[in-house]
């Protein structure tokens, strides 16, 4: 399977390129990055040489890349997935920040009743690790009587909270209204003596507190409590490594699934 990158210069795109190299079953043969456009890849990422990195997507149509995978930011992902509904080729997306009107409309754009239409996978998270966290986050909401997320990330991510610990929220507020619960209490807090420090009131009302540090990747914790216990479910991205798996599953899955994919979750299973 022919792969192309966008983003390939940064540390979640080079991570791919790699990931992408060591697979027997896919051939990387295309990168994409207008910061490091007219580079050898080779130079990014040990292994690559003889793949040059262009500086706009035109160079995935000319490689007969097959998937395309986008780790950027939200206006670049909007136009990869602009040129691959064009183009009828196959995307994998872990850029976050899309809002619903915006994945309603991506629906429409990668029609799941078009024979030879492009397909496409959306993910806030491909560690299998933290899917599995959201999983029993939403198993074990009803059962509690309050919740907050901790989310963890390096200084340089750009939003908050991060696309994972919304979606958390989101599916724990969704199993207590299946299961006939109501949202969590209200905040009681009276006095909030810095700004901030109960954190955003999230779906469900879920408050979600958001870290930024040098040295941290991906971490999330979430804490249930009712009386007399407490659960804490939290999962630790070390290495960027630890997305790759998920990312791999979805360029082998998505010309399986027809239309838009959100999450990795049914490619899993769960």
């Amino acid at each position: 399977m022919r792969v192309g990158v966008v983003g390939a210069g940064g540390k979640m795109g080079r991570a791919v390129c790699r990931a992408v190299l060591d697979a027997a079953d896919l051939l990387l043969v295309a990168a994409v990055d207008p910061g490091f456009a007219g580079t050898d890849l080779g130079v990014l990422v040990p292994g690559a040489d003889g793949v040059p990195v262009g500086g706009d997507l035109g160079m995935l149509g000319a490689s007969g890349a097959e998937v395309v995978v986008d780790f950027t930011h939200l206006e670049a992902a909007r136009s990869t997935l602009a040129w691959c509904v064009s183009t009828g080729t196959h995307a994998v997306v872990g850029t976050t920040g899309f809002t619903d009107a915006e994945l309603d409309a991506l629906r429409l754009r990668f029609p799941a009743d078009v024979a030879g239409g492009a397909h496409c996978v959306i993910a806030a998270n491909f560690a299998i690790g933290a899917v599995l966290m959201m999983r029993f986050a939403e198993l074990a909401a009803p059962w509690f009587d309050g919740a907050e997320i901790v989310e963890l990330h390096h200084d340089a991510k750009l939003d908050a909270p991060s696309g994972t610990s919304v979606r958390t929220a989101e599916r724990m507020a969704a199993s207590r209204t299946a299961a006939g619960r109501s949202s969590f209490p209200d905040d009681r807090t009276t006095t909030v003596v810095l700004d901030g420090a109960r954190g955003g009131a999230g779906p469900g009302g879920v408050r979600v507190h958001s870290v930024r540090l040098p040295g941290l990747v991906a971490h999330q914790e979430v804490v249930l409590g009712a009386v007399g216990q407490s659960l804490t479910i939290r999962h630790d991205s070390y290495d960027r490594s630890s997305f790759m798996d998920g990312v791999l599953l979805a360029v082998r899955e998505v010309g399986r699934r027809p239309g838009l994919t959100l999450g990795i979750e049914p490619l899993l299973g769960l």
